[in-house]
């Protein structure tokens, strides 16, 4: 720690929080969103979410005995104040760098992490099941789980919070409403919380009634609740959450700490059995003027100057990936009128943010619903539109089962754009497009692809435009491409069909995805060996082009597949081919390389396909290893 601070140089565990009087926490909390600042300056992240819930993080940890009672975050965006006060406040420069802290809740990381998250939406059902585990224990720890509005809209917090109103099972839940997840929060969900917000007089009737319950004797406070009830009715109409089972408090100040206090107080010691939700308004940014005033709140960011905000960015004339896609989707949509863009609540992420600028009626952002977002993109492919649903490949794992049978099994035109395809660097296994070769290329009637470069994306996109009579998916990498010349959007691909980037002799390469520059530069290693090898860009896990598969392994001594997925993916259905054509019995050395089978924690990206031999030295080793010669490259540290 760089910044000589009145009570939080002394502030290790929430123990010493606790210790503190309820006006020295506010100083405290002042100086969370410094030391916030400034750590975030310096190792990039997320930075908005994590000011926003300042205050609330204080209170929480100064009101509930953490670790014994269950503090669960969702997301995990919004946590880095949380980490500061739970025992890793030395280590908090070390965050989302390798062997550092993760950027999001990890149980085997600290006891006041009780469950990971990463991916939205969760912390409702898990705490749900934390609590009820307690109650057959007939343990009395409280369990807290703090949810953000935007992650409140998907389907499986309704899931939890219909399971935990109908429980009985005492627990609370903390909507964090600050009118942002990443970028604006879309659906009924956020008009209906603003609705609570402008109801003024129902928040005023409840403080006096509040008045009111104090002053009766405990034999009428149940009577005093229900005229409570009665008038919550009488002027809201009644509220969502209480009708689903929830004892609903709010809204309230959620940077105002003496509220929060007492209210959470009065929370942890009522006696209620069955769910409460304290509905806490937030400003995300809150206390970093630059980021108040950006439009994503400074949602994720690079290193930057705190005195002036600027973002400490690589400047790069090559386009990334996800501004290809964008740029190519709205050429197409500008030709034809059926092309729609869908994304869950990641329009900036995905590219979408600049294809609905363009065609504003045709983008539609679902919000954090990936399950909805592709059953409705199958809905409106019966009718003949061409949905480009862009989904990140982590994402898309939560809708596989509306992959299958909402689209594959009908055979339904939906085109997956599937963005963060392999190993992303510093949000680490959770957010790593690890599976979506292997959970995709199973499926029959689906075509796959992988672009191993920003010129072989836009033919993917253009050729996925004729592919109405089946479902279709391109992936590729996070970042920047390698530097190559686009084709125009008339350029494609035939379906099935590889590509032959060199020739060589008695070993092959067959590539899927974006390690083909990695091939490559092994070749030319190898070269100076005298080991000449072929390289084949395979473009298609499904279809497979098996004739040119054929050839290769006929003709070269060993065959060698790579790509940047799990095992039971492009690799495994080459395997496939070559067992059933008995080519597996000949003399052919076939080997597969994949990722290996355990999560990689974050690291840079370079280091972490390192870490998977991966890379060109991997490669190289992989090939000189088949060949069965004894030199092989010892890597660097």
């Amino acid at each position: 720690m760089t910044n000589n601070y009145k009570f939080l140089n002394n502030i290790n565990f929430p123990d010493d929080v606790r210790k503190l009087s309820q006006s020295d926490i506010k100083v405290l909390a002042d100086e969370v969103r410094k030391e916030l600042i400034d750590v975030v300056s310096e190792t990039g992240g997320h930075l908005g979410a994590g000011l926003g819930v300042v205050e609330l993080t204080v209170v929480l940890h100064y009101i509930f005995n953490t670790p014994h009672d269950k503090l669960i975050w969702d997301v995990g965006h919004q946590t880095y104040p949380h980490k500061i006060l739970t025992g890793r406040k030395n280590k908090i420069r070390t965050l989302r760098k390798g062997q550092g802290l993760s950027g999001f809740t990890k149980r085997s990381e600290s006891e006041y992490d009780p469950f990971g998250a990463a991916h939205s939406s969760t912390s409702i059902s898990s705490a749900l099941g934390i609590a009820v585990a307690n109650k057959l224990s007939n343990k009395s720890s409280n369990i807290i789980a703090v949810i953000g509005d935007g992650a409140i809209s998907a389907g499986m917090a309704y899931e939890a919070m219909n399971n935990a109103g109908a429980s009985k099972t005492k627990m609370i839940v903390v909507l964090n409403d600050n009118d942002m997840s990443i970028a604006k929060p879309v659906g009924a969900m956020r008009k209906y919380l603003a609705k609570i917000l402008s109801g003024k007089i129902y928040f005023s009737f409840r403080e006096t009634f509040k008045l009111i319950i104090s002053a009766f004797s405990k034999r009428f406070k149940n009577k005093a609740g229900k005229a409570e009830d009665f008038l919550r009715s009488a002027v809201t109409g009644g509220t969502l959450f209480n009708s689903m089972g929830f004892y609903y408090i709010g809204p309230i100040d959620g940077h105002d700490i003496d509220t929060m206090v007492s209210v959470f107080n009065n929370a942890k010691d009522i006696d209620y059995d069955g769910p409460i939700l304290i509905h806490v308004k937030t400003e995300k940014g809150k206390g970093y003027t630059f980021a108040e005033k950006s439009e994503d709140k400074f949602h994720g960011v690079s290193k930057f100057n705190i005195k002036t905000g600027e973002q400490l960015k690589s400047i790069s004339k090559i386009p990334s990936y996800t501004k290809v896609f964008a740029n190519s989707l709205i050429k197409h949509a500008e030709k034809d009128s059926k092309v729609v863009g869908i994304t869950a609540a990641m329009p900036s992420g995905t590219g979408m943010d600049l294809f609905g600028k363009k065609f504003p009626d045709r983008m539609f952002d679902v919000g954090i619903a990936e399950q909805h977002a592709v059953t409705f993109a199958a809905g409106m492919a019966t009718e003949g539109y061409k949905p480009y649903a862009a989904i990140y490949s982590t994402f898309l794992q939560r809708a596989y089962d509306q992959v299958v049978h909402d689209v594959a099994i009908q055979s339904l035109p939906v085109r997956f754009a599937v963005d963060r395809a392999g190993l992303v660097g510093a949000d680490g296994p959770t957010h790593a497009g690890s599976f979506d070769i292997t959970y995709l290329s199973t499926l029959p009637n689906f075509v796959v692809m992988a672009a191993s470069d920003e010129a072989e994306l836009v033919r993917m996109i253009n050729t996925s435009m004729d592919i109405n009579d089946r479902p279709s998916a391109f992936r590729y990498p996070r970042g920047n491409g390698v530097g190559v010349q686009l084709p125009e959007i008339t350029e494609k691909i035939e379906l099935g069909k590889a590509k032959i980037i060199k020739e060589g002799k008695k070993v092959a390469i067959l590539n899927f995805g974006a390690r083909l520059q990695e091939c490559i530069l092994a070749s030319k290693n190898l070269k100076k060996k005298g080991i000449d090898i072929t390289i084949i860009d395979a473009r298609f896990a499904k279809p497979l082009d098996e004739n040119l598969i054929w050839q290769i392994a006929t003709e070269h001594e060993v065959l060698i597949t790579i790509e940047e997925g799990s095992i039971g993916g492009f690799g495994s259905h080459v395997s496939q081919f070559l067992s059933e054509k008995n080519l597996l019995d000949s003399n052919l050395k076939f080997r597969s390389m994949i990722l290996p089978d355990r999560f990689i924690d974050h690291d840079k990206p370079e280091l972490m396909y390192k870490f998977a031999n991966l890379d060109s030295i991997g490669i190289e080793n992989k090939i000189l290893d088949t060949l069965n010669s004894k030199v092989l490259i010892k890597k660097s540290n």
